[in-house]
């Protein structure tokens, strides 16, 4: 009981560390504003960002100070006042207001407090799906399939009509492995009609085959799918993630490394697809336990915005589809629009559609897609847990759905993106030194470039009132929301001007 009362005690404090210092008025969203592309689709939200003290100031280092004796913060940037943040701002406690163009590491895609989220939030579904959260394995309520259909799978990728609902990206890839895992099992076995032998049964039991199979998953050197036992064994990006925690030894092949300007390089990075391509299916076909399937990122954004052409892309779909191998993409960071596309994998133009499509981040719930039913596995409880997702993130992925289609921001993050990289084009040119490789042209908001001293360069730029992230050793990642505005891209533009300049 003393630990409790400690632990109250700390938190109350921490409360009142966390006074607003920032006054918010929430109205609702006018439902013409994506009818211009001047008019704010944030009304109320500051005109642009605020910096009194330097970030964290004194009332964030009280916070964490406070928060570190109960929570680990050894990757804590900041502690940050959602209820003062609005829009594309994020307040902190000490009146500080930041121009986020990173949010939450991509996971916030209509604005912090958006008020149709807000409102949704209030609804009968809602609080039944809060206070009754069900084991929808077992016990799914009656309004699930609408919620689904109504929802996520409104926006299902092309082909892919079967969805599998989780609780976080790593576990959604992780999940999407042991699809793939039971699909080539049963094909090795003879079909998803045969019955599971005495010894593969007992077998699986000892973590030893027949029952536990030598499969394995292909990824590429430099992506990121999670931080899970099999998600961590396919992520590939820095060695923090991965030390002191065994992995399956699975295969990795090479993601293209392009030269930038990419219109000054075409013939050495045409050569450098086809040489990856090339080593991706010796790969597949000399590793020595059998590949179920490739896992890919559109663009490797924890491991430096890396990007590829779509003809590695289709590269890869005919390799997978040739040798029977199921492709996996990777959508949790590129997904729901921020590439100006919904799904950035529309950009590739495929014949055949990736056979699972995993998500997060933006849509603030997870899981995949897939459309084969041969996917789906052949008995109950072999792909099961308690929760199996939660609906209460389902309707908030409703409701995004819903604010992207009433504002048109896939086609708005689209043209915002071009604008934005047009200006960043102009900072190129300027000071070569500090935007170097810059990369993301027609790819939305999803822009990047290196810079040599990034690490100091954010801290900088949070100073100044902009919140950036970083990716990879060197690399600078805009992670904007796609109500990002063109006067947003504007103020960005400044503030990385001025700190270029000074």
């Amino acid at each position: 009981m003393a630990s409790l009362r400690r632990a109250s005690s700390a938190c109350t404090r921490l409360a009142r560390l966390s006074t607003p210092t920032v006054r918010v008025t929430l109205r609702p969203i006018s439902s013409t504003a994506g009818s211009s592309a001047s008019a704010p689709f944030f009304p109320d939200e500051p005109t642009g960002p605020t910096a009194q003290t330097e970030i964290p100031g004194p009332n964030g280092k009280a916070a964490a100070a406070e928060l570190h004796k109960i929570f680990d913060l050894a990757s804590v940037q900041l502690v940050a006042n959602y209820q003062q943040s609005h829009g594309n701002y994020l307040a902190d406690l000490d009146g500080n207001v930041l121009l986020d163009v990173f949010a939450q590491i991509a996971s916030i895609a209509v604005g912090y407090n958006n008020p149709n989220l807000v409102k949704a939030t209030s609804s009968p579904e809602m609080v039944s799906a809060l206070v009754n959260r069900p084991a929808m394995g077992s016990f799914p309520g009656h309004d699930w399939a609408s919620i689904l259909e109504t929802g996520a799978l409104r926006v299902a990728p092309k082909g892919l009509n079967q969805i599998f609902t989780a609780t976080a990206g790593s576990d959604a890839n992780e999940t999407a492995y042991k699809a793939a895992f039971m699909w080539k099992a049963a094909k090795l076995r003879g079909g998803r009609g045969v019955a599971f032998t005495p010894e593969e049964m007992e077998s699986s039991m000892l973590n030893h085959a027949p029952g536990s199979p030598p499969l394995s998953i292909l990824s590429f050197k430099a992506g990121f799918h999670g931080r899970l036992l099999g998600s961590l064994s396919t992520t590939r990006s820095k060695p923090i993630h991965k030390l002191d925690i065994p992995a399956f030894d699975w295969p990795a092949a090479p993601f293209p490394s392009l030269k930038y300007p990419l219109k000054d390089h075409v013939q050495e990075n045409k050569a450098e697809v086809e040489r990856c391509l090339f080593e991706t299916e010796q790969a597949i076909r000399m590793f020595y336990n059998p590949v179920a399937a490739i896992i890919v990122e559109p663009i490797q954004s924890e491991g430096g915005d890396n990007h590829a052409p779509a003809e590695f892309f289709q590269g890869l779909r005919e390799i997978t589809k040739r040798l029977d191998v199921v492709m996996i993409v990777d959508e949790v960071q590129t997904g729901v629009g921020a590439t100006g596309k919904f799904w950035a994998h529309e950009h590739w133009n495929l014949q055949d559609p990736p056979d699972i499509v995993t998500f997060s981040k933006k849509a603030q719930a997870a899981g995949y897609y897939y459309g084969n039913p041969e996917l789906r596995p052949n008995k109950g409880y072999r792909q099961f847990n308690t929760w199996l997702g939660d609906p209460a993130r389902a309707l908030i992925f409703r409701a995004i759905i819903d604010e992207i289609d009433r504002l048109n921001l896939v086609d708005h993050t689209a043209v915002v993106g071009d604008y934005l990289y047009k200006g960043l084009e102009t900072l190129a040119n300027k000071y070569p030194d500090q935007f170097q490789n810059l990369r993301g042209k027609g790819q939305g908001t999803f822009i990047a470039f290196d810079h040599p001293e990034r690490d100091q360069f954010l801290v900088r730029m949070r100073n100044a009132g902009v919140n950036i992230g970083g990716s990879g050793s060197q690399a600078v990642r805009l992670r904007p929301m796609l109500v990002f505005q063109k006067h947003h891209a504007d103020i960005l533009l400044d503030k990385l001007e001025k700190q270029a300049a000074s």
